[in-house]
């Protein structure tokens, strides 16, 4: 049994950013990283399907210590996956984690003060303990997506694969593919598989908002040029962030305004006479659900060379040859993608105890979305629905190194967030996305003000998280 200051859960994006934090913030901090999976990298690793890419500025993407250096705005997975394991590499992260170390288990014991986590590695178990964990996992299920059930999939005589799980060695040269879903994987997914496939057919059954944006963003590249890199790094970086935040405002405060703006987009970039508000309008408002961005407008373009169609509908059922749909229309198919999303999985399924009681996150409720009430020394990253993960990353781990450093200048061994019964219970995320929906009875609350309140605000998170006072009177310390 192993001791450390700090366990982080997970060796993708949110625990890379975490420990490398800690070795620049308080180099003396003791700290172990224990991933499920033989190799790091997350989400960015896992996930192999062709035109795999960020569906957020690579500017904000990229760590506030780590400018991302390509030229590219939306970047692929590959350069992703690089960047993480530089940083990685950089910062001595990668001789603190443990791979193949799957977290089942973590109890808290006041009597020390102390966190006792069981790992299953291979046929055995093994126990660490530490002064605070760490979960750095994200919130879905690593193991499966989303699949709901397709009528008729045992008649099928292709092939059906889920994005999450992108068989190496599939060949889809020559073939007809129908990819189901109208999300960031699929608009992805489409021109990606459409530079080689006979024909691609997105069928969804609602639109998405999806807007072009370009692959390299002028603004960066003349800032870099006439700028040190340092200084460049800081300007690009803060207007993405104001960009992005003015957009979701707006969105927000004037969804008609954005959807005419989007739809006058889509309407230039698609075929004359296209049948735009059939397959592009959404019955909800903008940032209702999340946004998908296009690079250069590539999916809009392989609509207009006709190698690829949208088609929105629903399915009847499935055939050796493809997809019937409500109505009777047929698509032809050799190869069908279920882009259908999703499974949340919050804090990876992990059982948690505190002095021998389970804790169940659902009846929890997240101080400033990144503690649990009622379970001490406890930290968690999730990262933000309307702009860029990493930009909750880093503020998350500024907050958690305050948090260190002023339990260690009081000599604290304990912080736990005060349950307030007169706090009213709201659920964690105002998202209609259907990952989001299917998981709420599974995810822990917010409360209806702060600072239990999730707000989904960089700027506001930025002055909170790096300034609001720790003796909040929220926060217990012993």
């Amino acid at each position: 049994m192993s001791h450390h200051d700090v366990l982080i859960i997970g060796a993708g994006l949110s625990g890379i950013g975490a420990a490398a934090h800690l070795t620049r913030e308080l180099p003396r901090t003791s700290y172990v990283v224990l991933e499920a999976r033989a190799v790091s990298g997350g989400t960015w690793d896992l996930f192999r399907y062709p035109g795999v890419r960020s569906d957020s500025d690579m500017f904000t993407m990229g760590y506030r210590f780590r400018p991302w250096r390509h030229e590219e705005a939306l970047g692929s997975g590959e350069r992703i996956l690089e960047y993480l394991r530089d940083t990685a590499r950089e910062y001595d992260v990668e001789s603190h984690i443990r791979y193949s170390h799957r977290v089942v288990r973590a109890s808290w014991d006041s009597a020390t003060a102390r966190w006792t986590v069981e790992a299953e590695h291979g046929d055995e178990t093994v126990t660490f303990t530490a002064d605070l964990v760490w979960a750095c996992r994200g919130y879905y299920d690593y193991e499966r997506g989303h699949e709901p059930e397709l009528p008729g999939a045992e008649d099928f005589a292709g092939t059906i694969v889920h994005p999450q799980h992108w068989p190496s060695d599939l060949d889809y040269s020559g073939r007809d593919i129908v990819v189901i879903g109208s999300g960031a994987t699929a608009v992805t997914l489409v021109p990606a598989l459409a530079d080689r496939a006979a024909h691609v057919t997105m069928l969804q059954r609602s639109p998405t908002y999806v807007l072009s944006l370009p692959h390299r963003d002028p603004f960066a590249t003349r800032v870099r040029r006439w700028l040190p890199a340092g200084l460049a790094h800081r300007v690009v970086r803060w207007k993405s962030i104001l960009v992005t935040a003015f957009f979701y405002r707006l969105s927000r405060r004037r969804p008609a305004t954005v959807r005419r703006m989007v739809r006058k987009q889509n309407v230039a970039l698609l075929p004359d006479g296209y049948d735009v508000d059939t397959h592009f309008r959404p019955r909800y408002d903008p940032w209702d659900q999340r946004m998908c961005f296009v690079p250069d407008g590539d999916l809009f373009t392989a609509v207009r060379r006709g190698d690829a169609e949208v088609v929105t509908s629903t399915i009847d059922h499935l055939d050796a040859d493809g997809v019937v749909l409500t109505g009777g229309r047929h698509l032809h198919a050799d190869l069908i993608v279920t882009a259908t999303g999703l499974t949340l999985s919050p804090f990876g399924g992990i059982e948690l105890e505190v002095d021998g009681e389970k804790v169940d996150p659902a009846s929890s409720m997240t101080y400033r979305a990144l503690m649990l009430s009622g379970v001490p020394n406890f930290v968690f990253t999730i990262g933000y629905t309307n702009a860029s993960w990493t930009l909750k990353v880093d503020l998350v781990a500024e907050f958690t190194c305050r948090l260190l450093r002023h339990l260690a200048r009081h000599g604290y061994r304990r912080v736990v967030p005060r349950p307030d019964p007169t706090v009213a219970e709201v659920p964690l995320m105002d998202f209609t996305s259907g990952y989001v929906l299917r998981a709420l009875g599974q995810l822990p609350h917010q409360g209806d003000r702060d600072p239990w309140r999730l707000r989904q605000s960089y700027l506001r998170d930025r002055h909170t998280l790096r300034r609001a006072p720790l003796e909040d009177g929220v926060l217990d310390f012993s």
